[in-house]
This record gives C-alpha cells, structure tokens and sequence, in this order.
C-alpha cells in the first residue's frame, strides 16, 4: 500500500477527516457493525414499504420471500462496496474520485452526501418528531394543545418543539463522534428486538394465531410474476440505494475487512428476518383483527394497552429513527461538505450546516404531499444506483482491488488521463443508466424497467462502466508493454 504524507496533505488543505483512518482509530469489530443499521432497518419507512406490497396484492409468502433475497442482495453490495473503506480506510468522498475523477467525483458527491442525504434527513427528523410529541403527550398531556391556533410555515407549537428537539438529539450524537454512535447502536439493538418482537407477538395474538395469518392470501396482481417479486425487491432495496454508495464512510472504521463482511452480513439478514416476521404479522394480524391493515407503526403503538408498552414503543421508534438519520444522511452530508470545503470545514462543522439546512427545507411540508416524496425518492435511487454500479466496477474489474493513495489524494500517476479531472466514461455511464432507470416514469412502454430501476441501474452501470473502461485503457496502452514487461521479469 503506497504511503502519504500526512502532515504534506493538511498543508494543502485536507482535513484530517477526510484522510485514511489511522490503524489506532480502527475500532469497530463484528458487533458494531451486525447492529449499526438495525435502525436504518426498523423504522416508519421500511413498514410502510411492505405495508404498500400488501396494498398491491401480494401474498404473504411473496412478501416474506421479497424481504429476504432483497436482505441478501443488500448484505453482498454492502460488504463489496465497503471493502475498499476496510481496506484502505477511505472515505466515500475520496474513494468515488478513484472512478469519477478529482473534479467529477463532485457529481456524484453531491448527489449522494448533499441533495439526498439532507432531503432524508429532513424527513427523518421530522418523522422522528411526530413520534416524540407522542412521547410527550402520553407523559404531559396538555403538551399537544399548547399554543392553541399558533403555527409557524405550517408547524403547530408542539410540532415545532418536538422538531428542534428532536434535531437537537441529531446534532448532538455527531459532535458524540463515530465511537459513540458505535456505543449507541449496540444499546439500541435490544430494545429494537424487544419492542418489535413485542408487536409481533400481539399482532398474532389479535389474529388468532399464527395459522390464520400463514393462511392469508393477497388478492393477486396482474403481469409477469417474476416481474412483480424482482420489483418487490426493488421496493425493499431502494431506501438503501444511498447507504450502499458511501458505505465505506463506516466501513473505513473497520479493524479488519472480516469484521466489516462478517458483520454486516449477519447484521442485515438476521435483523431482516426478524423484521419480515414482525411486519408482516403487524399488517396482516390487524386486518384479520380490525378489518383493515395498519401501515402506519405508530397507529399500532396508540391501541396497545398501558403507558408503559406505548413508552418504551415510541422510545425505540425514536431512537430507531434518529440511528438511521445519523448514519443514513447526516454522516454522508459532513464528509462530502467537508470534501467540497476542505479548508473551511471539517466533518462535524460539515454535519452542522447540512443540519441546518435541513430546517430550512421545511421537510414538514414534503410530507404533506406522499406522492411527491415518492416520487423524489425514487429519481433519487435511479440516480444512486449507477454510481454504485460505476464504484464497484472500478475498483473491482479495473483497480482489482488496488488504489494508489498518493495518486489518489495528489491527483498525479493515472489521473492526468481523465480531462481536467474529470472521467467522462464515469459520467457518461451514469447519465445513461440514470435515464435507463427513470425513462419508465415518464414513458409507459418502459415501465417495466422503472419498476426494478435498482437492478436496472447498477447492472447498466457496471456493464457499460467496465466496457468503456477497459476499453479506454487498451487505447492508452502502449504496443509493445506487455513483451517488455515479460522481459523485465525475466
């Protein structure tokens, strides 16, 4: 592995977080990281996803099936495209400029760490407030009508209140650092396990056991049937079209690739088949029981009896909530800004400005509108899904797994190649993937292939990203290399 200068780089202008970790810093094993994206999997979201596969007709072994190839597929891309992060202790903003350029890796940084990671973590915050002013409610009920008529751009007091403290908890975990998230995590797995497990065994209860559930048939949908369950996979698999790209933000915390793969591994899929289990007897149970299924997790929490079930519930739901944001969205927007300003931020000034700015979004009033929400996530995804594509190809067919730091951070040895730093093969792809991936939401014919644009977009990607790649490096290559090579060796 090539050596940098340290000391040489920050006098240039990087910030010691955006530098390769340091083998002291590399803390996190196995059970940092089976439990850091339990949040990211148990929360309001991700149940109203399955909720909506009900909603289209599927059945419950489709359902449960969809859940656990999309766990599988998403443990894979996590632990390939965090294998650099393990290995090289790279964050995401300086290992996409390994593919896209110095100057291009902008493009997809701001993509990634800027647009979508602070439009989730508007949402999320707000999210996450609606279940504290329940919190609070159940504790002080007079909270819920302070202020009376009062309202600020559409947010009642207690509305408000909630909101900033709940972006107060945010804010607060970051300036903790990434050891206490670490901490925090591990604390939060079994609550998350009792809370959920909790609801599932009372949804089945409700239900009469858990034979009336297995017996539940969906009222069926029409068109291809493989089709269908690969866009049931996609529905599951887009809320993580962003985690997968910057990965190696976590990953780069890693004491060794083993821990990061084991991990993860384990992590996702066991904590996705708890939650298959609990979320479908949740919505299936309370048809059965009510007549009607209830998507919304938190209407769920309001008919359980006793404060204390519905406070430690909406605790969890808290806390899952602000787990997800932390290292779903706010972590992602520090680095990338402190990359684009490396001499004006560093990595929790960074996170405080994307934080601020996601008040000024006025997420609130996103959500008072689903169809739009879904619809900009969705572009989102198709969007991030190339640049997944492109990452994994690059440093698996092409890099084989190699990177030159020095290189890398100097912007010297192969980098020249690319115009004025930035790769046009990288853009290109991602352009035309993108396209592939959302052409369908505007144009029928090719709707088939919006409804699965994850698949869609990384697999374009990673094709036509390696093709022109390989192809660009044969054109630079000169004749007679590979002979002189052999001689050299001999």
């Amino acid at each position: 592995m090539e050596q940098i200068n340290r000391e040489e780089l920050k006098s240039i202008g990087y910030s010691e977080d955006i530098l390769p970790t340091k083998e002291e810093e590399r803390k996190w094993g196995i059970s940092n990281f089976a439990t850091v994206w339990m949040g990211s999997v148990h929360n309001i979201p991700n149940y109203i996803a399955i909720g909506g596969l009900f909603a289209l007709g599927l059945s419950v072994g489709q359902v449960f099936a969809a859940i656990i190839v999309a766990s599988i597929v998403l443990s894979v891309m996590m632990v390939l495209n965090g294998h650099a992060g393990s290995k090289y202790g790279l964050p995401f903003s300086m290992l996409v400029r390994l593919s896209y350029g110095t100057k291009g890796a902008m493009i997809p940084g701001v993509l990634r760490g800027v647009i979508a990671a602070i439009m989730w973590f508007g949402f999320q915050t707000y999210a996450g407030s609606q279940a504290l002013s329940i919190l609070i409610g159940k504790l002080w009920p007079t909270y819920l009508t302070l202020g009376g008529d009062w309202n600020l751009l559409g947010l009642s007091l207690p509305a408000l209140i909630s909101f900033l403290i709940f972006w107060l908890f945010n804010v607060a975990l970051i300036y903790g650092g990434m050891e206490v998230l670490g901490k925090f995590t591990n604390i939060l797995s079994p609550l998350v396990y009792i809370v959920f497990g909790g609801m599932a065994i009372w949804a089945i209860n409700l239900a009469g056991g858990i034979g009336p559930i297995l017996a539940y048939t969906g009222k069926g949908v029409a068109g291809n049937p493989i089709i269908i369950f690969v866009a049931a996979v996609t529905a599951v698999l887009a809320a993580w079209a962003a985690p997968m790209v910057n990965v190696s933000d976590f990953t780069r915390l890693a004491k060794c690739t083993k821990d990061q793969a084991i991990g993860q591994t384990v992590g996702l899929v066991v904590t996705y088949l708890l939650f298959a289990v609990a979320s479908i007897a949740i919505i299936v149970g309370s048809e059965i029981a009510f007549g009607t299924p209830i998507w919304n997790v938190l209407d769920v929490v309001a008919r359980f009896d006793g404060a204390f079930a519905i406070g430690i519930s909406v605790l969890t739901l808290c806390l899952t909530t602000l787990s997800v944001n932390v290292t779903g969205n706010i972590v992602p927007a520090g680095y990338q800004l402190a990359s684009l300003f490396p001499k004006k931020l560093t990595f929790k000034t960074g996170a405080l400005v994307a934080a601020v700015i996601g008040i000024l979004v006025m997420p609130w009033k996103l959500m008072e509108n689903a169809t739009s929400i879904f619809t900009f996530l969705n572009i989102v995804a198709g969007l991030l899904a190339p640049i997944a594509g492109v990452m994994i190809a690059q440093y698996f067919i092409i890099s084989k797994t190699e990177i030159n730091l020095k290189e890398l951070y100097s912007g010297e040895g192969k980098f020249p190649r690319t115009k004025n730093g930035f790769n046009i093969n990288a853009i290109l792809t991602t352009v035309v993937a993108g396209v592939i991936c959302l052409i369908g939401n505007f144009v029928p014919f090719f709707k088939p292939v919006y409804d699965i644009s994850w698949f869609a977009g990384f697999i374009v990607a990673f094709l036509l990203y390696s093709f022109l790649e390989m192809s660009s490096l044969k054109e630079v290559t000169p004749k007679g290399t590979g002979e002189l090579k052999k001689k050299i060796v001999k």
